[in-house]
């Protein structure tokens, strides 16, 4: 399967998508250590939004997720299309700032039409930041109302910020990544497929023997603008203190622009996972929740090229699209990593390995 990058490289390629963040980030920051509390805010919201609806599925991985909606999603339930999804910090409580997403896209009149008025469906997932900083400080309504708000669909900013505000990726800084890839020649020729994750494991993001990220095997570190650190840079990364805390997670959304039904949304979600595995190493573990939401715009209907005997002629670009799926995943993430900046003495990749960054 040939591809290219999208034009922005990021999940504002699929056409009728929007993303928004809103955060608190404060100076005085410091991660809780034992019975020490934190101090300072830093955790936030990301919103993706699909005001006219699109098609969604779910795949939950991790151990410990944190979730709502998620059942609605099942291909065997009655919910074809969702809103928006939101990706935040704040463990369970930041499940809160759903609510305010739906109060925007109910302002805005988008949603599930019932009589008098619209029902937004709104799935979400968590990540657990509450050790950096003030655990009492978390995500709320008001957030997700401000992320919705804020929605653009034409730019969004990555690395620490959003829902990506206090995350950890291992023992460096985590965030929001993104990345994009348009298929070429085949049965699904010019359809999109981007992701957008947050970063949050319990597992690292970086080779220890190479100090490269993990996820830079598919594509190549020169195509993330990176070159192999050196021997003092490796070793000062061995060094540095795994992560404590026992909750983590990485979640996110794959979206495409093609055509395709609820099975199809869930192959998607479930390939995406191969992103996660090659980025991330230990993946899906008893302590991370690691979840991938997958949305379908269906704005774009290639020509499906041939398939076996009795199967659905959709099912090549299914295919295709969740063999994508795995590289944005993984893309996405070392995105994440590269972007982030340091919050509260966690060190960015870049502080820690800045000889490898061209």
């Amino acid at each position: 399967m040939t591809t290219t990058r999208g034009p922005r490289d990021d999940l504002l390629d699929v056409a009728g998508l929007r993303v928004g963040h809103h955060h608190a980030l404060t100076d005085d920051v410091t991660v809780a250590e034992g019975d020490r509390p934190g101090t300072g805010t830093a955790t936030g919201t990301t919103v993706v939004l699909a005001p006219e609806g699109a098609v969604a599925a779910v795949d939950v991985r991790g151990g410990g997720p944190g979730t709502r909606e998620t059942d609605a999603l099942d291909p065997a339930n009655s919910v074809h299309h969702v809103h928006a999804v939101v990706l935040g910090g704040g463990s369970a409580f930041g499940l809160a700032a759903a609510d305010g997403v739906m109060r925007r896209l109910e302002e805005t009149g988008h949603g599930l039409a019932m009589g008098a008025g619209v029902v937004p469906l709104v799935p979400a997932a968590v990540v657990f930041d509450l050790p950096v900083g003030d655990w009492q400080r978390r995500p709320d309504a008001d957030f997700g109302y401000l992320a919705a708000r804020d929605a653009s669909s034409t730019d969004f900013a990555r690395g620490s910020v959003g829902a990506g505000t206090g995350a950890r990726a291992g023992a460096l800084k985590g965030g929001v990544g993104s990345a994009s890839l348009v298929l070429g020649e085949g049965p699904a020729a010019g359809v999109t497929v981007a992701a957008l994750m947050v970063a949050n494991p319990v597992g690292s993001v970086v080779d220890p023997r190479t100090g490269l990220p993990w996820g830079v095997g598919t594509d190549g570190a020169e195509s993330f603008g990176l070159r192999a650190p050196g021997a003092a840079e490796v070793e000062r990364y061995r060094e540095l203190a795994a992560k404590g805390t026992l909750l983590n997670t990485t979640i996110g959304v794959v979206a495409t622009d093609a055509a395709l039904d609820r099975d199809g949304c869930r192959r998607v979600a479930t390939a995406g996972h191969d992103g996660i595995a090659r980025a991330v190493r230990p993946a899906h573990s008893p302590l991370d929740g690691d979840t991938i939401f997958a949305l379908a715009t269906g704005r774009v209907r290639p020509e499906t090229g041939p398939v076996p005997p009795g199967f659905a002629p959709e099912l090549a670009v299914r295919a295709a699209v969740a063999e994508a799926a795995a590289v944005v995943v993984e893309r996405a993430i070392v995105d994440a990593v590269l972007s982030a900046t340091t919050v509260a003495g966690i060190p960015a990749y870049r502080d820690v390995f800045p000889d490898a960054v061209t």
